[in-house]
C-alpha cells in the first residue's frame, strides 16, 4: 500500500483534507470518518489519520475529485463548530495509530471503557486498518538507493515501477526507475545506431522535393519574429515585443486549469530544466513544420520520439549535446530525414526563445493539448509539460535571452552526429557520377555505331553494285566476243586479219582497237576517225563492207585482252 501525499486545512466549521491520488481508480474508493479517526482507501493508496479534534457525520460533509490534478478533496464538519484543531502540520503524529500515541505497555487488554471513551468501534474484519504507515515525503535519489529520478527537474521517481506495462509504448527506455542516466545514454545511442537507415537517408538526400516544400512553410512565430525585429529597430526597449504573442480562448482556459506551484530547484536541476526545454522545443518546431501547423494523429509520436527528454528521460551537461542528440534522432526516426530540417528547427527554436516567455508558453500549451488528446501520451504531461507550463510563467526573461544567445553560438555539422552521413553522401555522389559517365559514353558510341553500320551497308551496296556492273560487263564482253567471232568467220578477203588484230603504232606503244572508246557502251557512234588518227579511212571502209557496227565495252582500269603488238613498223 502507498501512503498518498495529503494536506489538511481548516475553517471555523470544517476540516478539509486534500489527498493526491493521481494513479488511483476513483470509481472504487472507501472513506470512513468518526470522532478522531479518518480512513481513506483507493487502490493502491491507503491513508489513516488520527485527528487532533473530533469530527461528525451530519450530512453537511462533501467531497470531489479533480481528475486533472489527481486530488481528492473532502470537507468534514467539526463536532464543535469554531473549535481550532492544533498540529495539523504534524504529519508524523497524525499518521501514527492511536494506541501507539501513549506510553502504555505494548501488550495490554483494551477495556470496554476505552472504547466507549473514544467512541470508536472497528467492526470491519475484511481489511486491516491498523497496518504500519510512514509519512509521505518527496525523497531524493540517494535515499531511494536503486530508484532513479526523471520528470521535470528530476523530481519524479517510482512512477513506472508499477505502470510499466501500461506506459511502455510512450517511452523507449525499459525500467526507467532502475536505469541510471549513464546507462540510459548508452542504450539510447545503441538504439539510434540500430535504427539509422542509410537507404532512407540517401533517398531523402537526393529526392528532396518534399523537404524543400516543407522548408518554405512559415509557422506563426516567423511573422511575429519579423515584427519583433521591426520594433527593436525602432525602439531599444526589450519588452515592447511581449504583446506580439496572444493567446486564444482555449489556451486561456488551459492556463486557468493549472495549479500554481513553487519549484525549489538547485543549480544542477535548474540547468537540466533549461536544457530539456530546448530539446522539447526542437522536437515541437520540427513537427510543426512537417505538419505545416495542422496537428494530426502522428504529432504526439513525432514530438516524444524526437525529444530524448520525453522518450529516454535524458539529461545533458551543455547545449551542444542537446542539439547533437536531436539531429541524430531526426535522421533516424521520422518520415523526412534531412539535415536541412535539423538546422531549420534549430533556427526556429532560437526565434521562439528570443520572443520570450509568451512564445515559449504558447508552444508548451500546444504540446500539452497534443499529449492530452493522445492515449497514453498524457502521462508525459504529468511528468514534464504541465510543470513546464507553470514554471515558465515565473522564469526570468533574461535567462531565456541568455539561453537563446548560447544556443545561437552553437554550431552543428554532419560529422558531429556520428552517423557517417558525409561518407555516405560522397560514396553516393561517386556512384552517381560513374553512372552519368557510362550513360554519356553510351550516347556517344551509339551514333558512331550507327554511322559505321551505314558505312558498312554503303560499302556492301557499292560492292554489290560493282559486282553487278562487273557481271554485266563480262556478259557484254562474252556477247561481243561471240558476235565478233561470227563476223570474222563470215568475212572473206584481206580484211580478216585487220579486223581481228588492228594495231596502232603511237610512239612505240601498242594499243588494241577494242579499248579506244567507252562511249560505244553508252550507245554513242564511234568516232573512229578521230581516235585512230590516219587509220580512220581504212576503218570506215571496213565498216561499210561489214555493214555491222561492232560495239566493244570494258571495265574501267582493266586491260583489254587479245593484244597483238607488232614490233616491226614495216610490217604494214
Amino acid at each position: 500500500m502507498l501512503t498518498p501525499a495529503f494536506d489538511l486545512s481548516q475553517d471555523p466549521d470544517f476540516l478539509t483534507i486534500a489527498i493526491r491520488v493521481p494513479y488511483a481508480r476513483v470509481s472504487e474508493f472507501d472513506v470512513y470518518f468518526q470522532g478522531f479517526d479518518f480512513k481513506f482507501y483507493a487502490k493502491p493508496y491507503f491513508l489513516r489519520l488520527t485527528l487532533p479534534g473530533r469530527i461528525v457525520e451530519n450530512g453537511s460533509e462533501q467531497g470531489f475529485y479533480d481528475a486533472d490534478k489527481g486530488i481528492f478533496t473532502i470537507q468534514l464538519p467539526k463536532e464543535t463548530p469554531g473549535q481550532h484543531f492544533e498540529g495539523l502540520n504534524m504529519l508524523t503524529a497524525l499518521l501514527a495509530p492511536r494506541k501507539s500515541r501513549t506510553a502504555k505497555p505494548l501488550v495490554e487488554e483494551i477495556g470496554a471503557s476505552e472504547v466507549s471513551e473514544e467512541g470508536v468501534e472497528d467492526d470491519d474484519d475484511d481489511f486491516d486498518w491498523e497496518i504500519e504507515q510512514s509519512p509521505y515525503k518527496e525523497v531524493s535519489g540517494s535515499a531511494l538507493n536503486l530508484q532513479c529520478q526523471y520528470g521535470f527537474g528530476g523530481l519524479r521517481s517510482g512512477v513506472f515501477q508499477r505502470l510499466q506495462d501500461e506506459f511502455s509504448d510512450i517511452i523507449d527506455i525499459k525500467d526507467p526507475d532502475f536505469t541510471p542516466p549513464a546507462e540510459r545514454r548508452q542504450k539510447r545511442l545503441a538504439a539510434e545506431m540500430a535504427k539509422f537507415d542509410p537507404d532512407h537517408y540517401l533517398a531523402d538526400f537526393f529526392e528532396d522535393e518534399a523537404v524543400e516544400q516543407i522548408l518554405k512553410y512559415n509557422p506563426w512565430w516567423t511573422d511575429t519574429y519579423s515584427e519583433m525585429l521591426t520594433i527593436l529597430g525602432k525602439s531599444q526597449e526589450q519588452e515592447n515585443h511581449a504583446t506580439l504573442v496572444s493567446f486564444s480562448g482555449e489556451e486561456k482556459y488551459q492556463l486557468r486549469k493549472f495549479v500554481h506551484k513553487s519549484y525549489l530547484l538547485d543549480k544542477r536541476a535548474c540547468r537540466q530544466v533549461y536544457y530539456s526545454l530546448i530539446d522539447i522545443l526542437l522536437a515541437y518546431c520540427y513537427e510543426t513544420r512537417v505538419s505545416e501547423g495542422e496537428n494530426n494523429v502522428e504529432s504526439a509520436w513525432n514530438i516524444r520520439k524526437l525529444s530524448s527528454t520525453l522518450c529516454w528521460f535524458e539529461t545533458w551537461t551543455n547545449v551542444h549535446d542537446v542539439l547533437v542528440t536531436f539531429g541524430r534522432r531526426v535522421l533516424c526516426y521520422p518520415l523526412y530525414r534531412h539535415f536541412k530540417l535539423v538546422m531549420k528547427a534549430y533556427r526556429d527554436t532560437i526565434k521562439i526563445l528570443q520572443l520570450g516567455k509568451s512564445a515559449v508558453l504558447k508552444c508548451l500549451l500546444d504540446i500539452h493539448k497534443i499529449f492530452q488528446e493522445s492515449d497514453p501520451a498524457y502521462i508525459l504531461n504529468d511528468l514534464y509539460i504541465s510543470d513546464y507550463c507553470v514554471w515558465i510563467q515565473k522564469a526570468k526573461s533574461k535567462k531565456l535571452a541568455a539561453l537563446a544567445k548560447t544556443l545561437k553560438e552553437v554550431s552543428l555539422t554532419k560529422a558531429q552526429l556520428g552517423l557517417e552521413v558525409e561518407e555516405l553522401e560522397a560514396a553516393a555522389l561517386l556512384v552517381q557520377e560513374e553512372e552519368a559517365a557510362m550513360k554519356a559514353a553510351h550516347c556517344v558510341s551509339g551514333p558512331q555505331t550507327s554511322s559505321s553500320s551505314s558505312e558498312a551497308r554503303g560499302i556492301e551496296d557499292s560492292n554489290s553494285t560493282t559486282s553487278s556492273e562487273t557481271e554485266d560487263s563480262d556478259s557484254e564482253q562474252e556477247e561481243l566476243k561471240n558476235c565478233e567471232s561470227e563476223t570474222v568467220n563470215s568475212l572473206q578477203g584481206p580484211f580478216l586479219e585487220e579486223s581481228s588484230a588492228l594495231l596502232i603504232d603511237d610512239g612505240g606503244a601498242c594499243r588494241n582497237s577494242a579499248i579506244l572508246k567507252s562511249d560505244v557502251h553508252q550507245g554513242k557512234p564511234l568516232a573512229l576517225s578521230q581516235a585512230l588518227g590516219g587509220f580512220g579511212p581504212l576503218i570506215e571502209e571496213l565498216g561499210e563492207q561489214l555493214k555491222t557496227t561492232v560495239q566493244i565495252s570494258r571495265p574501267k582500269g582493266s586491260i583489254a585482252g587479245n593484244l597483238s603488238c607488232v614490233q616491226d613498223k614495216d610490217g604494214w
